[in-house]
């Protein structure tokens, strides 16, 4: 019932051990992990290294914790299932730091992930000033007796009334409440401007903006009217709710007062500030017109308009399309009648008034004519408008999403206007703390923010400094963390989910360092991706430092310098896949050199991939961005050899994604794709003429499902089961296709629905997966799998490795060649029907190369990489340069963004961004062979690559 103490979590030191462990690829394999170590866990990718890692290690520690709750806890956070192991002892607790995608919830920020956004809040809420959003005074409150005492002082001996506004700057009539006043006892009002008697049944214009203030009392103020004065205050607070105004009857000059925040001259007042002021995700803070969300949906009129000189009637109106014989048409013939044009003239030449009815539409009536409605009836209808008619769709046909998209092809998103992105309402802009707003803070990058933290206190009022510095204390320990995982070209303001991997990574282990928790097992997953040499000493030191605090800390990693600065290293082989799986060596990293595995082999320089003897020219020709000025790219011109391998590297933050994947790539697209997707600032590109083609291979995963698979993403198992449809014993059955599909009724076994698997629902355990007693895993039916090929049945196909199959499929080019493209890309172990949720990150992007690089290309085909060696061991690494190499031999050309100098130091043409990240990046600061870097000693690229081509 008890289980023994594990006396080693309890110690300072001591060893994780794990026995027996059998999760996919792994073979039995026993390992032992010193405690309070930094250890590196290396190996081929696909070798078994996250297996070992995250889905053994963490899923027992997540197990664990999960059973420390009471079974009644247990059935609403859902069950755990046990990994595949013998026996794990020596666990503390775990968190694992994943590269998973963050949020995709626009409302989540940099600012809000690390939660210094909301000690800025609390900071701006309690040691902010005010100001006012008119006049740009500084607000000010007071207490009555401060009102008295100054209503004394300048307006003795005058004839003054005290007044108590009821409506500011609002339309309206006001019968009612001129009648509320008066049955009160109240005379008189200054209305606009002017002291009016309210008479009985009295209204004002309703569509004008109208100012009132309620005449509570006037006298002439002397020393005598004391208690008069203060009762006359005091109503007049309460009916203004907490604001004054004191009238000079003789000049008709005035002065508001107020137990608010309140602006002297205007008179307007603000609430008193709280956090929720400040938060966009509040609606007691958030920008009214966008909801918090700095941007809003507007129709694109270019989209929906693509083609002035096209008529209507041939399809000028994208939504609608050529003329069809339907209701909108016979409207729009109704509106050009009346406005005298036909739908065959060009849109161009439709006068601006009618144009403006068909797009946002009219309420006026237009008479119908069309047969339809018959001859001599007359129909009158107003016209909603296209643009209305795109939103209709969008609302209508949420449930099933296709509505959704297609109209989201005519709407972009543009800033809002009212609170020019910044997300909050007018006023809480207006709080500010050394002269800045919570919203220019926000946008500040981390390592300008880090300088105006610097010595603030000293910048603030004696108040100010008492009540901030402790907030300012925690806020400047998180953004130093930030700045020690290498992020200081981020801003608080950056949405997290244009964030890569590597960076919500990263935040997250500063959130991590930030929490100071101790005698706790961190993994990460490698958190080196997509930072520069000159940022990854950083990173180390920062994991070093979560070591040093009492800490194990895992890393699964491939980067050199990080196995070179771990206290151990778990080397997983020989190879990948069913060939990997064991443990190949264990210790230090100066006893890992002594072992003969392939990444001692990598890191002694026995093997190496080796330096092109020599770099393309290319063909002559070019492709220019010119001009590029998206988020921090200062204008830049970028020139890129066509049919040559070009890498684009820089420090993180210096702008590569900005200049390749949100300039580049959209204009390419839209221009031999006419997709919808919208470039960043730029003046030109030029020389698109010399390309057809252009394919993007990013980091997104392949599937979401268990259903997906290698076969069914590269669309090799459609030709597959096309195959199983001509044989003899198909034929004769009358068996088509869609019988080998193990996603639709028919050919799939019914009891497990295709999956080969049966979820045993166990309510307080964890539920447990078995094989499907009808098909016993194998997917299909008995009638399905009598029919073969070669001997072989559709399951059997389906559990065949990649080199397997390319010899079974030898004689069948179609179905060859699409295999022998995943076998290229270093993926022959893998089988043809593995659960795309167990390919790993390295592995599930080569599987979209390799579907890219089975299409045919045309020799003018430009292809564009982001970071393709994420989760690639060296050796991966060489197997994926040969790919690349092949494409750029046949005259294509190969865009990588990349920091991996082995990458680096292999490319014809490298475009060097920088100097810095953020707001210090954005300019190239060198561009030529590596070996023009190497000489040139500009930016950082050139220090790491005249280390890494001269060692060699």
């Amino acid at each position: 019932m008890f289980q023994d103490i594990d006396k080693s979590a309890l110690t300072d030191e001591g060893e994780i051990v794990v026995e027996g462990a059998r999760v996919h690829n792994l073979r039995n394999v026993d390992v032992t992990i010193p405690r309070q170590k930094l250890t590196v866990i290396t190996g081929l990718s696909g070798s078994g290294k996250s297996s070992l890692a995250f889905d053994t290690i963490y899923a027992e520690g997540q197990r664990r914790y999960m059973e420390t709750m009471s079974a009644y806890a247990r059935q609403f956070l859902g069950a755990l299932e046990r990994p595949d192991v013998d026996k794990i002892s020596g666990l503390s607790p775990v968190i694992s730091i994943e590269q998973k995608t963050t949020s995709q919830n626009p409302r989540s920020t940099v600012g809000t992930i690390t939660e210094i956004y909301d000690f800025l809040r609390l900071l701006y809420a309690r040691a902010s000033t005010a100001y006012s959003y008119q006049t740009g005074e500084e607000m000010v409150r007071y207490t009555d007796e401060q009102i008295i005492n100054l209503i004394n002082e300048r307006f003795t001996g005058k004839r003054t009334a005290i007044l108590a506004p009821v409506v500011r700057g609002r339309k309206g009539h006001y019968k009612e409440l001129f009648d509320q006043l008066r049955r009160k006892g109240y005379l008189n009002a200054r209305i606009d401007g002017e002291i009016t008697e309210l008479r009985p049944a009295m209204k004002l214009d309703r569509y004008k903006t109208h100012y009132i203030e309620l005449l509570v009392d006037k006298f002439r103020v002397g020393e005598g009217d004391l208690k008069r004065l203060s009762q006359s205050v005091a109503t007049a607070m309460n009916i203004g709710k907490g604001i004054i105004m004191v009238l000079d009857m003789d000049n008709g000059e005035y002065r508001y007062f107020s137990r608010n925040l309140m602006c002297p001259t205007t008179g307007i007042s603000y609430d008193e500030p709280e956090p929720y002021t400040f938060s966009f995700n509040s609606p007691k803070g958030a920008c009214t017109h966008c909801n918090g969300l700095g941007y809003i949906n507007q129709a694109d009129i270019e989209r929906i308009i693509p083609d002035p000189q096209l008529s209507i009637k041939r399809g000028g109106i994208q939504p609608l399309g050529p003329y069809k014989n339907s209701l909108i048409f016979w409207q729009l013939e109704a509106i050009a009648s009346k406005y005298d044009f036909s739908l065959s003239d060009p849109i161009g030449q439709i006068p601006d008034e009618a144009l403006n009815v068909i797009l946002y539409g009219s309420e006026e009536q237009f008479k119908l004519k069309h047969p339809s409605i018959g001859v001599n009836s007359s129909y009158f209808l107003s016209f909603e408008g296209v643009i209305s008619y795109i939103q209709n769709h969008q609302t209508n046909d949420e449930l099933n999403g296709k509505g959704d998209r297609w109209a989201n092809q005519f709407i972009k998103q543009v800033t809002c206007p009212t609170c020019k992105g910044t997300r909050l309402k007018e006023e809480s802009l207006w709080f500010k703390v050394d002269g800045k707003s919570i919203a220019d803070v926000s946008a500040m990058d981390i390592e300008t923010l880090w300088h105006w933290l610097q010595g603030l206190e000293n910048r603030l009022g004696s108040r100010q400094k008492a009540i901030a510095t402790e907030i300012l204390k925690e806020i400047r320990e998180r953004v130093r963390f930030l700045l020690d995982v290498g992020l200081g070209y981020l801003s608080l303001n950056r949405g997290s989910s244009t964030l890569s991997g590597g960076e919500s990574q990263r935040i997250r282990l500063a959130t991590q360092i930030g929490s100071k928790l101790v005698n706790v097992l961190y993994i990460l997953d490698e958190p080196s991706i997509g930072l520069h040499q000159r940022d990854n000493i950083k990173l180390i030191n920062s994991l070093k430092q979560l070591r040093d605090a009492g800490n194990s800390v895992i890393v699964v990693e491939h980067d050199e310098e990080m196995i070179r600065s771990a206290d151990y290293v778990v080397d997983i082989g020989p190879r990948a896949g069913r060939h990997g799986g064991k443990i190949v060596a264990t210790g230090t990293p100066s006893e890992i050199l002594m072992s003969n595995s392939l990444t001692a082999q990598y890191l002694n320089g026995q093997l190496k991939i080796p330096i092109p003897k020599e770099r393309r020219k290319g063909n002559g020709k070019f492709l220019t961005v010119k001009g590029a000025r998206g988020n921090n790219l200062k204008n830049i011109t970028v020139k890129f050899p066509l049919g040559t391998f070009i890498c684009v590297t820089g420090v993180s933050g210096s702008g590569k994604s900005t200049l390749i994947n949100e300039t580049l790539y959209p204009a390419l697209s839209r221009h031999l794709y006419r997709s919808y997707a919208q470039p960043l600032e730029h003046d030109a590109i030029e020389g698109i003429e010399n390309i057809d083609k252009v394919i993007d291979v990013d980091q997104s995963p392949i599937g979401r499902t268990p259903r997906s698979n290698p076969a069914t993403y590269t669309n090799v198992f459609t030709d597959i089961r096309k195959l199983f449809e001509l044989t003899p014993d198909a034929k004769i059955r009358g068996y088509k296709a869609g019988r080998f599909s193990f996603n639709v009724k028919g050919g799939r076994c019914e009891t497990c629905k295709g999956g080969g698997v049966q979820v045993i629902e166990m309510n307080f355990l964890p539920d447990v997966y078995v094989k499907c007693p009808d098909c016993f895993g194998r997917r299909y039916n008995r009638e399905t799998l009598e029919v073969k090929y070669k001997g072989k049945n559709i399951s059997e196909v389906l559990d065949m490795t990649i080199n397997q199959a390319v010899e079974f499929f030898d004689s069948i080019p179609q179905i060859h060649q699409k295999l022998k493209t995943l076998q290229d890309v270093g993926l022959g172990y893998i089988t043809l029907g593995q659960q795309s949720t167990t390919l790993s990150g390295g592995e599930a992007q080569r599987v979209k190369l390799a579907t890219e690089l089975a299409k045919r290309d045309t020799g003018k085909t430009l292809y564009i990489l982001d970071e393709p060696t994420t989760g690639l061991h060296f050796d991966d690494v060489r197997i994926l340069l040969e790919v690349l190499n092949k494409l750029v031999d046949r005259g294509n050309t190969v865009i990588v963004i990349e920091h991996n100098l082995d990458v680096i130091k292999s490319a014809d043409y490298i475009v060097d961004l920088g100097p810095e990240g953020g707001a210090a990046g954005g300019q190239v600061v060198c561009s030529g062979t590596p070996e023009d870097i190497a000489k040139s000693g500009c930016g950082y690229t050139s220090e790491f690559l005249t280390k890494y081509l001269f060692r060699e």
